[in-house]
């Protein structure tokens, strides 16, 4: 069952905290929110390795959500302030330098 939420604009940045051993992954197909439906974003980084954290060693990605507005992409305010999408291509996903 999908929960119905509001469309939001978001900040031109989010983050979302995952495991290190999720990145290879990641950078081929982007984040998609598989059991859940959405993929969770935070607009602080401090809440995205608390996220990671629960996973295994935390990554903090930086999302370019401004691009993802502009090209279509829509965004949602759930009522505990977490951020939802359906999908984050990789191509607006940044990666930390040292992983």
């Amino acid at each position: 069952m999908q929960i119905e939420h509001q469309a939001a604009e978001p900040p031109a940045v989010l983050f979302h905290g995952t495991a290190e051993k999720s990145l290879s992954s990641i950078r081929g197909q982007g984040l998609h929110g598989v059991s859940r439906h959405y993929v969770h974003l935070s607009a602080d980084e401090e809440t995205a390795v608390k996220v990671g954290a629960r996973h295994g060693k935390p990554v903090v990605l930086r999302i370019d959500t401004a691009a993802m507005t502009a090209a279509g992409h829509k965004f949602y305010l759930a009522d505990n302030g977490v951020w939802l999408t359906e999908s984050v291509p990789p191509q607006y996903i940044v990666f930390p330098q040292a992983v």
